[in-house]
C-alpha cells in the first residue's frame, strides 16, 4: 500500500514538474493536467506523512497559504507601473525562438508573447502591492488561452478596441501607448507596440521574437490591415 502511494505521489510530482517547466505550450488541457498531478502528489504526501503530525499539518496548511494572495482585496492598478513591467517582459523575450502555441522562454508564438509578459507583470505587481486583483487577473489569464483573433474580439473582456483599421506602415503612432496590440484583420497574427515607432512580435517568418521599426524596417506584417487594441486593465485608469 505504502509503496503504491510513494510511486503515485512521486510520479505525480515529476509529471507536474515536467509539464510546468519543460513543455513550452500553454493550454487549458495542460494546465488541468498540471493541477491534477499537483493534487495527486500533495494527497499522496499527506497519506505518507500521516503518522508524522508536524509534517502532516504543514502539508495541509500549504493550500491555504497558496490561496492567500488570491484572496487579498484588489485596488486600482497603477497603470504606468504595470505597463512598464509588461513591455519590459516582452523585450526580455527578444530572440526567443518561435513555436506555435508556445508561451515560454523555450518557445513562444505571436499571442503568447504579450500574454506571457502581461501575466508576468500582473504577478510581479501583485507581490509588490499585495494586490489580490492582480493575482486573480494573473490566474484567469493563465487558465484561459487567448489567440490573436480572440484578443481582437475582446475575449473574456481582456482587451478593448482603440482605433480604426489601418496598417502599421500608415498609422499615426502618436496616440499609441507601449504595449498596445495590433491584430491582423485575418486574426492570424498580433504585434505589440514597444514605443518610439518600434514593434515587437514573435514572427514565424523570422523564426523568433524581434523588435523592428514599423516605418523603416521591412516586414510583411507591417503592410497588412490591422485593428488596434489595449489591455482593458490598462485602459480603465
Amino acid at each position: 500500500m505504502y509503496k503504491r502511494l510513494i510511486i503515485i505521489s512521486t510520479m505525480g510530482a515529476l509529471a507536474g514538474i515536467v509539464i510546468i517547466s519543460i513543455n513550452p505550450i500553454n493550454s487549458t488541457v495542460l494546465n488541468l493536467a498540471f493541477l491534477l498531478c499537483t493534487v495527486a502528489a500533495w494527497s499522496g504526501s499527506i497519506v505518507l506523512a500521516w503518522n508524522w503530525k508536524p509534517l502532516r499539518i504543514a502539508l495541509m496548511i500549504v493550500p491555504v497559504l497558496l490561496a492567500i494572495p488570491f484572496s487579498l482585496p484588489g485596488s486600482a492598478i497603477q497603470e504606468s507601473e504595470l505597463r512598464d513591467d509588461y513591455v519590459r517582459g516582452m523585450t526580455k523575450l527578444e530572440n526567443t525562438k518561435y513555436i506555435w502555441g508556445g508561451e515560454s522562454s523555450r518557445g513562444i508564438d505571436c499571442s503568447g508573447l504579450p500574454r506571457r509578459a502581461f501575466r508576468g507583470a500582473l504577478i510581479a505587481y501583485g507581490f509588490r502591492h499585495a494586490d489580490g486583483g492582480a493575482f486573480r487577473a494573473y490566474l484567469e489569464q493563465w487558465w484561459f488561452d487567448a489567440s490573436a483573433k480572440a484578443l481582437s474580439e475582446g475575449y473574456r473582456n481582456y482587451t478593448s478596441p482603440i482605433g480604426d483599421k489601418t496598417t502599421i506602415r500608415e498609422m499615426n503612432e502618436q496616440y499609441l501607448l507601449p504595449g498596445d496590440l495590433a491584430v491582423t484583420t485575418s486574426g492570424i497574427h498580433v504585434i505589440a507596440y514597444a514605443g518610439e515607432g518600434k514593434w515587437i512580435q514573435a514572427d514565424p517568418g523570422i523564426g523568433s521574437v524581434a523588435t523592428l521599426n514599423g516605418k523603416t524596417d521591412h516586414n510583411q506584417w507591417f503592410k497588412v490591415p490591422v485593428t488596434l487594441h489595449r489591455w482593458r486593465i490598462l485602459s480603465e485608469q
